[in-house]
């Protein structure tokens, strides 16, 4: 078990972790299809903030049956004999092509030998048809001709048409679209014909440019039903790209002969009570006001098809799956960095949203590119691998800093807790402090007189009295940046210069002044306690303190359910005996202050000492010199002590 928990500390194991989990969560997302609004959502914004054909189309121009045409006829559909007459006019203004988008299978006479005869004589004129069971079949006399084309529009989920057909089949025959029908048909007199691509004649080629089939899953669609030849449509015409004209204008002779000579017509409705209009990437909405009439769409479908053909535009290219799949892989990757690199809530914030905002500046410049890049899913798998990750880590932090705090914060001050927990990597091995060469000084203290004085008091007032005791020397040792380690009837032991190693001298330095400027401070504390004691009928105490600084191992002691941070070695046992050294020597002092001689070395001129000489401690085959500290030198005093130790 502590093996796995180191194993899934280690930066390179919590990153690809994270990225693991959310690549293979957001994988499968997308490959069921649940992102597949949420990228059609980004295609459309991303139309609608391309650049655009500001220009009126100069190729196509377009006659609508609106209502009020209707009304001003008086019935519908229309006769053949009105149809004929419009074409009849259509055709003396010698356009190079004529689509009529209005479905009929049958005739509608009168007119009807008329109408057929124009579409007998005038191979420019197409009319549409439907394609499925349901489908609407168009008139018998173009029926087995090149003058048929299918008008079917692909709706994607949502109501949004985003897909154009150039063919379709119904299983036995091909058929082709009604804007590839018009557009071909304006193209023979450029001299350029539809021809397979010559690196892979599964593609068609117009002119200068390739058109590739869209597949189930190009883009941001998930399995896409792509039945016939598909191709995304780029919506570059924008505003009016059309002149645009009323079928009663036409009728009464109101359209100047240049809107018709060598260009594309097409004839449509556009009429509330004819059910033939659609919403696009730029509709605002699904409001009424924000359909495209479905003979405006045909209109855009072969605009976009010339220029692809003939201005050198690039039809919209989608990356294959290896690369999408890499594309959503690195930004996973990205966001598990940026989750295991930022702790601060608001820098973390701000790593989200430039992530965000570099991710969506690199799909839009891809699509001004002519270049769909997802921008969902990678978009979503950043966010929660860069969450994920931080929460990990987070989550991982709050129990380390809890053993920590439980372990320290009550015997450390605040400041000390915090910087031990800022530079926890220092002591940290598997979210435990481990076990490590120290060099520190260590303090122990004893009360002088206290079991004499024990014998006099009733328990609770003993405990009281202790406690008062202990509150005021654990406040002065934490005070001074020591650590409480334990606490032994009326003793207690304190380390200076844990858990964090010290790396200087300077370090060493001050700690053992700390130390001893600690024990100074309990002088002056005892005064006030012996006072306070005093008032209550007890007798004086006073206090003898071993200070010694050298190389300790720290590290945890304890069962799991009860662990402790202490100091073993040498140095802990002379400092011991230092403080129970010759208990009659300074027994009329309030604090009898015994030194080391590496101690003393660490003090300077800032205190008087006095040398005891060089006695055998208890346990120790070694004699040690010990000195015993007076109290602060005149010119001395803590503020003076303080700059030294910051120095």
């Amino acid at each position: 078990m502590g093996y796995l928990r180191k194993f899934f500390r280690k930066p390179a194991v919590v990153i690809m972790l994270g990225t693991t989990v959310a690549f293979m969560l957001i994988l499968g997302l997308r490959q069921g299809g649940t992102l597949e609004f949420l990228e059609l959502g980004a295609y459309d914004w991303f139309i609608g903030m391309g650049s655009k054909v500001q220009l009126e189309s100069r190729r196509i121009t377009i006659f609508e049956i609106s209502e009020k045409d209707i009304q001003a006829i008086g019935r519908w559909p229309l006769t053949d004999e009105t149809i004929a007459r419009a074409l009849k006019m259509l055709l003396a203004g010698k356009p190079k092509a004529i689509g009529l988008d209005i479905y009929r299978d049958i005739l509608v006479p009168p007119g009807s030998e008329e109408l057929t005869r124009l579409f007998v004589a005038n191979p420019e004129i197409i009319g549409v048809m439907t394609i499925g069971e349901k489908g609407v079949a168009p008139l018998s006399v173009i029926k087995s001709t090149n003058q048929a084309a299918f008008g079917d529009i692909i709706v994607d989920p949502g109501g949004i048409v985003r897909r154009g057909l150039l063919f379709l089949d119904d299983g036995q025959n091909s058929f082709t679209s009604l804007a590839l029908k018009l557009a071909s048909l304006y193209l023979e007199a450029e001299g350029i014909t539809l021809q397979p691509d010559p690196e892979n004649e599964q593609f068609v080629r117009l002119g200068g440019a390739t058109i590739k089939p869209l597949n189930t899953d190009d883009g941001g669609y998930s399995k896409a039903d792509a039945r016939g030849y598909q191709f995304l449509l780029d919506y570059r015409d924008t505003g009016a790209p059309f002149r645009t004209y009323s079928l009663s204008s036409l009728l009464s002779g109101g359209v100047p002969a240049e809107a018709i000579a060598g260009k594309i017509i097409l004839v449509g409705v556009n009429a509330q009570s004819v059910k033939d209009h659609f919403f696009t990437p730029l509709s605002r909405g699904l409001a009424d006001d924000q359909h495209v009439p479905g003979v405006v769409l045909h209109g855009l479908i072969a605009s976009q098809l010339l220029r692809l053909s003939l201005d050198g535009d690039t039809s919209i290219n989608t990356p294959d799956e290896i690369h999408k799949v890499l594309w959503l892989f690195f930004w996973t990757f990205a966001g598990s960095l940026a989750g295991f690199s930022t702790r601060s809530a608001w820098r973390f914030a701000m790593v989200i949203i430039g992530g965000q905002l570099v991710l969506l500046a690199a799909c839009w410049y891809a699509f001004q590119m002519h270049w769909w890049i997802p921008l969902a899913p990678p978009s979503l798998s950043f966010f929660i691998a860069a969450v994920g990750v931080m929460a990990y880590l987070t989550g991982l932090e709050k129990r380390e800093r809890a053993m920590l705090m439980q372990i320290f914060s009550k015997h450390v001050s605040v400041e000390v807790a915090e910087m031990i927990w800022e530079q926890r990597d220092q002591f940290l091995d598997n979210g435990r402090p481990r076990s490590q060469n120290l060099t520190a000084t260590v303090f122990f203290s004893d009360l002088r007189g206290f079991t004499t004085m024990s014998e006099k008091m009733e328990p609770q007032e003993l405990i009281d009295w202790l406690n008062t005791y202990m509150e005021s020397m654990a406040g002065l040792i934490m005070a001074h940046g020591g650590v409480v380690d334990s606490y032994s009837g009326d003793g207690i032991k304190a380390d200076f210069g844990v858990p964090l190693p010290r790396k200087t001298e300077d370090e060493i330095r001050c700690d053992a002044m700390n130390a001893v400027a600690c024990a100074v401070a309990m002088e002056k504390e005892m005064e006030r306690l012996n006072a306070l004691w005093s008032e209550k009928g007890h007798s004086g105490m006073g206090v003898r303190v071993g200070i010694f600084t050298g190389p300790v191992v720290g590290g945890l002691l304890g069962s799991s359910q009860r662990l402790k941070y202490t100091t073993i070695g040498d140095t802990v046992n002379i400092a011991s005996r230092l403080e129970s050294y010759d208990k009659d020597m300074g027994k009329d002092a309030l604090c009898r202050i015994l030194i080391g001689d590496s101690t003393l070395q660490c003090l300077g001129p800032h205190y008087k000492a006095e040398k005891i000489g060089e006695v055998g401690l208890k346990g120790k085959e070694q004699k040690i010199t010990v000195h015993r500290v007076l109290g602060e030198s005149p010119a001395s005093t803590i503020t003076q002590v303080q700059e030294v130790l910051n120095e």
